[in-house]
């Protein structure tokens, strides 16, 4: 048993999505994202689930804030949704989409609890996903058009910025992949992705700046630092390999440092830079948000477009058949540490699915218990090493709509029966509130 301590301000929360837990696609003038388009496609969703519905936050917030006050939260991070804003991706704004996060703002700040607003969580506007999406330029404008629109309406209310939410994930999953939004498996438009999501955080940047706006603002990123499954110096190498494209061409741009020579010469990738870009990408930030889920390990392999391969690890899995690798966090927030010069970091979002079973109104997830305090035990170790790590927000607050696993996978601490939308905290809620208190031994 140990009792793990953090500093009085240490800042923890919770964390959701806007496609996720909002429903209401449909209401007060929002316009269909690319996900609405993806998810009415034949196969591309477990069950033929949607959004629609969701955890119908949009009308149950004011009980969801009431839940989080109770449980000691100090802190919420919801994306805001750009369909809402912006239905036509630029142009003519929504008043009724902004009223919506104003009153969800002002229900937090009476609870006392923070405001963490995030402008992108991946419902582009489909009206833009027409043009193009993220595989041309003039989205990373439209982007930041929309982020001024925010920070003009939704500023006197939010505590914290971040500007986009996984870029690896909107990129390589939705433009290489295709099993996200919008379902694109083309190599050159993902890599055009990546490119052109750096460039509309850097210009969403300079868009808050010119703002007068005082919070802090930074972005969230889901590194991947799988670990060689030898000490050959080819798996070393295939590590290093992965590192670069999944996470270093998102990390070393935002800090002046381009783009990782493993990608661009030993890959032969290249980005559609033009002058001047990579000095927006880099614009100073205050903080950078690590999600962070899994590690895997890999070996060299030069017939991948990557050159790695995973292999087969042996630890315990979550029912996504993820491997449970507490330490991977502690060596990703090192390396952050290391290449942003002390920067300060938030751990945006940490979580696991599993089966959780509601009997007569308790959910007794001990295996999420378990999976946070491993996580929580790194974050605390990293800290003692001398990392800037500032706060901590599990993933999720509530169940919801996993993505391309529809409502058959629960991240939530709040256990939500999707007919009645009825809440129940399950035992990992309770959990928090403890640790948030300050006492909790485990």
């Amino acid at each position: 048993m140990q009792n793990i301590v953090f500093d009085k301000d240490f800042l923890w929360g919770c964390a959701t999505a806007s496609y996720q837990v909002e429903g209401a696609i449909e209401e007060d003038g929002r316009k269909p994202s690319i996900w609405d388009t993806f998810c009415s496609q034949d196969g591309t969703i477990m069950n033929g689930d949607d959004g629609s519905i969701a955890a119908d936050q949009y009308h149950r917030y004011k009980e969801d804030v009431q839940l989080m006050s109770d449980l000691n939260f100090q802190a919420y991070r919801f994306s805001i949704a750009w369909p809402r804003i912006l239905p036509e991706g630029r142009g003519t704004v929504n008043q009724k989409g902004l009223e919506y996060y104003i009153n969800l703002s002002q229900e937090l700040h009476s609870k006392g609890i923070k405001v963490v607003a995030t402008l992108y969580h991946w419902d582009l506007p489909q009206v833009l996903q027409d043009e193009g999406g993220w595989a041309v330029r003039s989205t990373a404008y439209a982007f930041a058009e929309y982020a001024k629109v925010c920070f003009e309406a939704l500023g006197p209310y939010v505590d914290q910025w971040i500007t986009l939410n996984e870029p690896f994930c909107t990129a390589y999953l939705g433009y290489l992949q295709g099993i996200h939004a919008p379902g694109i498996k083309n190599p050159q438009q993902a890599y055009n992705a990546v490119h052109y999501l750096n460039l509309a955080h850097g210009l969403a940047i300079l868009e808050y700046r010119k703002s007068g706006l005082k919070a802090q603002i930074g972005t969230t990123l889901n590194p991947s630092l799988p670990r060689p499954a030898s000490r050959k110096a080819e798996d070393v190498r295939a590590a290093r390999y992965a590192r670069a494209i999944f996470t270093d061409v998102f990390l070393l741009p935002l800090v002046g440092k381009g783009y990782p020579v493993e990608v661009t010469q030993d890959m032969h990738i290249s980005f559609p830079i033009q002058s001047g870009d990579m000095q927006i990408i880099a614009q100073p930030i205050d903080f950078i948000g690590i999600n962070y889920y899994m590690e895997r390990a890999v070996v060299l392999d030069e017939s991948d477009l990557f050159l790695h391969r995973e292999v087969p690890s042996w630890q315990r899995t979550t029912n996504q058949d993820w491997p449970i690798v507490p330490y991977g966090l502690l060596r990703i927030l090192k390396y952050f540490d290391t290449v942003t010069n002390g920067l300060a970091l938030y751990i945006t979002e940490n979580g696991c699915a599993s089966d959780d079973e509601l009997v007569e109104g308790r959910v007794h997830d001990h295996f999420r218990c378990d999976y946070i305090n491993e996580h929580l035990a790194a974050c605390k170790q990293a800290i003692d090493e001398g990392v800037n790590l500032k706060g901590y927000f599990v993933w999720s607050f509530m169940d919801n709509f996993e993505w391309a696993w529809g409502y058959s996978r629960r991240f939530g601490i709040i256990y939500v029966d999707y007919e009645s939308q009825e809440r129940f905290p399950k035992d990992s809620a309770y959990m928090m509130r403890d640790i948030i208190s300050g006492y909790c031994e485990y």
